[in-house]
């Protein structure tokens, strides 16, 4: 896990493209590429594009008009039944579901934002975006430390239960380390250059990144990675599996990364591969 520059994450614009999208053309479609990944570092899962479909023009001397996008009544009671449209349609939604994450919303203000795409889908939005969409991210920004509040209780919770499993030990810095498969090789220092497999989870089991689905090890600098990483790997050998627990002030701090929320706790499972030199 590289150190990264601080940055404010683009889902308020993805955000303001998706509501007025919605509002300007019903049925639109939607795509997700994710961001390019390097050997030495995860990357979070980009933002969503968003096309526009053209409105129909009517005939010669009447006004134009935009086509509605035809009523679909949910008919998908399992993964199994759906079509790849419907799968991809979905994927829109958890793509929008994450995007909403960092505002921390009550059941009541999801509500809300349902009404609001049903409302944009009809062509009767109750207020205008252009008006109101500009004080999206000075609620984000209002929001950012509810969010983080909320995940450093739950985080202390997790960890403070994990710290208490067979075989696990806490150091001094609040890393929570248990070893998995034991190495038998040497250990690593801080300046050392390693390669690793790894896969990286939230406490609630959402995973943000996996080497293993690259198909390609990461190899780094120990000492130009998150915290936890630089002083977890130096307990482990070549050829070891640990479980390393990073309490947020090891990981991404109060800012987090995309998919990953400030405050966060983060769990890793990693492989030792080599050390380069040794």
């Amino acid at each position: 896990m590289r150190r990264y520059h601080v940055f404010l994450p683009a889902v308020f614009v993805g955000l303001v493209l998706i509501g007025s999208a919605v509002a300007q053309a019903p049925g639109s479609a939607a795509t997700k590429a994710p961001i390019s990944v390097n050997s030495r570092s995860p990357r979070p899962v980009g933002a969503s594009g968003i096309r526009r479909a053209a409105g129909a023009t009517g005939s010669s001397g009447a006004r134009s008009a935009v086509k509605t996008a035809p009523k679909i009544t949910p008919r998908i009671t399992s993964p199994k039944e759906m079509t790849d449209e419907e799968k991809t349609i979905y994927a829109l939604g958890l793509s929008v579901a994450r995007s909403l994450r960092p505002f921390a919303l009550s059941a009541t203000e999801l509500d809300l934002i349902k009404r609001a795409i049903t409302d944009a889908s009809a062509g009767k939005p109750a207020v205008e975006l252009e008006a109101w969409g500009a004080r999206i991210q000075t609620l984000a920004q209002e929001r950012a430390a509810l969010v983080v509040k909320q995940e450093k209780a739950a985080s202390a919770a997790y960890v403070a239960t994990a710290a208490k499993e067979p075989g696990a030990i806490q150091t001094a810095s609040g890393l929570v380390y248990k070893e998995l498969t034991p190495g038998t090789g040497a250990s690593p220092t801080a300046s050392d250059t390693v390669k690793v497999h790894y896969r990286g989870t939230l406490i609630d089991g959402t995973e943000f990144d996996s080497s293993y689905k690259r198909n390609e090890p990461a190899q780094f600098p120990l000492n130009g990675v998150i915290r936890g990483w630089t002083e977890g790997v130096q307990l482990m050998k070549v050829g070891g599996k640990s479980r390393l627990i990073c309490p947020s002030d090891l990981a991404y701090g109060d800012q987090g990364r995309p998919s990953i929320p400030g405050g966060a706790t983060l769990i890793f499972e990693i492989e030792l591969l080599e050390i380069s030199g040794k």
